[in-house]
C-alpha cells in the first residue's frame, strides 16, 4: 500500500539512504495520513459503542436505555438486572474480547507470514483446538450431561485445556515449517489446509466411536458458543489479548519493514527471524485461548484486519488497534444477529461469521487472479 511505501522511504530518508526524495514532502504527507486515521480509529471506536448498545437493548426482552443505565450502575428492576448482567452483557463482552484477539492474531499472521490469507482458521488452529475439545470431552467425560432439549459441558475448563493444546499442537507444526523447513507464503496455507483435514478427520474418528450425548457434546461446542463464559474468563482473554497487543505496538516499526520484505527489514536493522518467531507464537496463543473459551469462530481473524486496511493502510501504529475494533464490531454485530433472527432462539455464532468470511475469502482468491 502507499502508506507502507511512504514509510520505508521516510526510514530510509532519516538513515541517510534518501537523500533524493523531500523529507519535509514525505513528513507533510505522512501528517495527513496520521490525521485521517486517528479520524478513522475514532469512528470504529464510536461505531463499537454504538453497535454494543444496541446489542443491549435489543432482544426477547427488550430494554430501554435508561434501563441500561441504570442497571450498569447497580439500579433498576431485578428483572432488567438480570437480564443484563447475566445474559446480554457476558455475551457481548465475550464478543468483543474474542473478537480482539481473533483480530490481532489474524493480522499479525498475515504479516510475518507474507501472506493476506493467514488466520486461525486458515491455518488450522480452530481445527487443533476442535479436535482438543472432542478429545476432552469423550475421554475426559467432560460433556456428557445432558437435559431434554440439548447436551451440555460439564467440565468447561477441561475441554478448554485441551482445546488450547490442540491449537498449540497446530502452532507448533506451523512454527517448525516456517523456521526449519523454510516453506513459502503460499506453502503455509496448504499446510494449514492439510492439518485442518487431519484435525477434521481425527474429530471424526472421535465421534464415531462416542455415544450420542457425547456427540452432541461434540456438536454444541463446535457450534460457537458467547453464553459459556463468566467475567472471569472474559477478564482472562482481554489480559492475554492486552499484553500481545503491548508487544506487537512496542514493535510497529519493524513489522512496517516487514512489509517491504525481509531483506530490506534486516538491512534496517531488525532482526527477523526473532520477531517472527516471537509473533507467531504470541498470535497463536491469543487465537487458541479464545477459540478454547467459545468454540470454533471462523474466518473473523481473517476478515477483519483487510476490512481495517481499507480506511487506515498498511500502518501497523494504526492497523493494530483498528484491526481489534474491527473484529470486535464484527463479532458484536454476529451476536445480535444471532439473537434476533430467531428470537427467543439463538443461532450459533460460528455459523454467522462463516457466512461473512467465506465470500470474502473467495473475492480475496479471485480478485486480480488469485494471490500468487
Amino acid at each position: 500500500m502507499a502508506q507502507g511505501g511512504l514509510l520505508c522511504r521516510l526510514i530510509c530518508c532519516r538513515r541517510g539512504q534518501g537523500s533524493a526524495v523531500s523529507e519535509t514532502a514525505l513528513l507533510g504527507g505522512y501528517a495527513a495520513y496520521v490525521r485521517r486515521s486517528y479520524a478513522a480509529a475514532a469512528a470504529m471506536l464510536a461505531a463499537l459503542v454504538a453497535v454494543t448498545l444496541c446489542s443491549l437493548m435489543l432482544g426477547a426482552s427488550g430494554l430501554p436505555f435508561w434501563d441500561i443505565v441504570l442497571g450498569l450502575a447497580g439500579k433498576g428492576s431485578a428483572v432488567s438486572q438480570t437480564v443484563l448482567w447475566n445474559i446480554r452483557l457476558p455475551r457481548i463482552c465475550t464478543a468483543i474480547a474474542v473478537g480482539m484477539a481473533l483480530s490481532l492474531a489474524g493480522c499479525m499472521m498475515q504479516n510475518v507470514l507474507r501472506n493476506p490469507l493467514a488466520s486461525s482458521s486458515t491455518l488450522g488452529v480452530s481445527q487443533g483446538a476442535g479436535f482438543g475439545a472432542a478429545f476432552a470431552i469423550v475421554f475426559f467425560e467432560a460433556g456428557i450431561q445432558a437435559d431434554s432439549v440439548t447436551a451440555y459441558i460439564s467440565q468447561p475448563w477441561a475441554v478448554t485445556v485441551c482445546a488450547f493444546l490442540g491449537g498449540l499442537a497446530t502452532t507448533a507444526v506451523i512454527l517448525g515449517l516456517s523456521r526449519f523447513a523454510r516453506v513459502t507464503p503460499a506453502s503455509m496455507i496448504l499446510a494449514g489446509v492439510a492439518l485442518s483435514s487431519l484435525f477434521a478427520g481425527g474429530t471424526t474418528i472421535i465421534q464415531y466411536y462416542a455415544d450420542d450425548t457425547e456427540v452432541a457434546s461434540v456438536v454444541y461446542w463446535t457450534f460457537g458458543d458467547l453464553g459459556r463464559t463468566g467475567f472471569s474468563e472474559i477478564g482472562l482473554i482481554f489480559m492475554l489479548s492486552l499484553c500481545a497487543f503491548v508487544f506487537f505496538y512496542r514493535n510497529y516499526w519493524n513489522y512496517n519493514a516487514l512489509e517491504s520484505g525481509a531483506g530490506t527489514a534486516k538491512s534496517l536493522g531488525v532482526q527477523v527471524d526473532r520477531l517472527v518467531l516471537a509473533t507467531m507464537v504470541l498470535a497463536t496463543f491469543i487465537a487458541s485461548v479464545a477459540v478454547a473459551f467459545v468454540g470454533t469462530i471462523s474466518f473473523v481473524g481473517l476478515v477483519a484486519p483487510h476490512m481495517a486496511r481499507r480506511f487506515v493502510g498498511n500502518n501497523y501504529r494504526f492497523l493494530l488497534p483498528c484491526s481489534a475494533l474491527t473484529g470486535a464490531i464484527i463479532m458484536v454485530l454476529a451476536e445480535l444477529v444471532s439473537r434476533m433472527l430467531i428470537s427467543p432462539g439463538i443461532l450459533p455464532i460460528g455459523a454467522l461469521t462463516s457466512f461473512l468470511g467465506a465470500p470474502v475469502f473467495l473475492y480475496m482468491i479471485f480478485k486480480k487472479g488469485g494471490v500468487r
